[in-house]
């Protein structure tokens, strides 16, 4: 295992702080990187993660956390980018909605790459994999910016592993429903549950192991994995 560490956008709570935590059980040594503070975070943090505030929502912000960054380490043997918003349309307000989507899902993971890409090939092996949405597959009629930002991201994923093959893998993960949130009801539970061929909520641990997989395959770049229990085939 490298020691660089692995930096987790995001990861405050749900998934991100699920793999965080995984990653730590494995003795990863990790970076994570929060919006808004959060109990959780001083669970990581007395397991010995370095937590960093980020704020991804403009150009200024981004470069002043990749400098913050870099004043704490000088490898990192993979980035994770599960920074993510989930904002709808508004009505006179959609340029900004389009901004800061865009801003999040892209511009973010855009400038950490290419900013980054030294503090990654200081570890051998090397890893980016960007967190994705099974929804940029479709469309969303509620959530045009969101859509299109995660199907840009994809899109990113390709370039970048072409751009940094064959030191450094790139790779995706698209996610369906993987886990509800407390305050959904029953309906909609049911609802969304028959949306997939196998109608399960599967809980964080798939795209826990997706991320084990795509770290520890020498041998697949450039690919975004599905991981949405089958919607595609209903």
């Amino acid at each position: 295992m490298s020691a660089a560490p692995i930096l987790i956008t995001g990861a405050g709570q749900r998934v991100g702080l699920y793999c965080a935590e995984r990653l730590l059980d494995e003795g990863h040594s990790l970076i994570v990187t929060y919006r808004h503070e959060r109990p959780a975070l001083e669970r990581l943090r007395e397991r010995g993660a370095l937590t960093l505030h980020a704020d991804f929502s403009d150009e200024a912000s981004i470069l002043a956390f990749i400098e913050t960054l870099k004043n704490h380490t000088n490898s990192l043997r993979a980035i994770v980018h599960n920074a993510s918003a989930w904002l709808g349309e508004t009505t006179g307000d959609e340029a900004a909605v389009f901004r800061q989507m865009v801003n999040v899902h892209m511009l973010a993971p855009y400038l950490i790459n290419l900013r980054c890409e030294a503090l990654l090939r200081g570890s051998t092996p090397a890893d980016i994999v960007h967190i994705s949405d099974d929804v940029a597959r479709t469309g969303s009629a509620k959530r045009l910016a969101y859509c299109a930002s995660k199907a840009g991201l994809d899109n990113l994923t390709l370039s970048f592993a072409a751009r940094f093959a064959p030191d450094i893998k790139v790779n995706g993960i698209a996610p369906a429903l993987v886990m509800f949130n407390a305050e959904d009801d029953a309906a909609y539970r049911k609802k969304t549950l028959e949306k997939s061929a196998l109608g399960i909520e599967p809980g964080p641990e798939v795209i826990y192991q997706s991320l084990r997989y795509l770290l520890d395959n020498p041998y697949v770049t450039g690919t975004t994995l599905t991981v949405n229990g089958g919607r595609h085939l209903k």
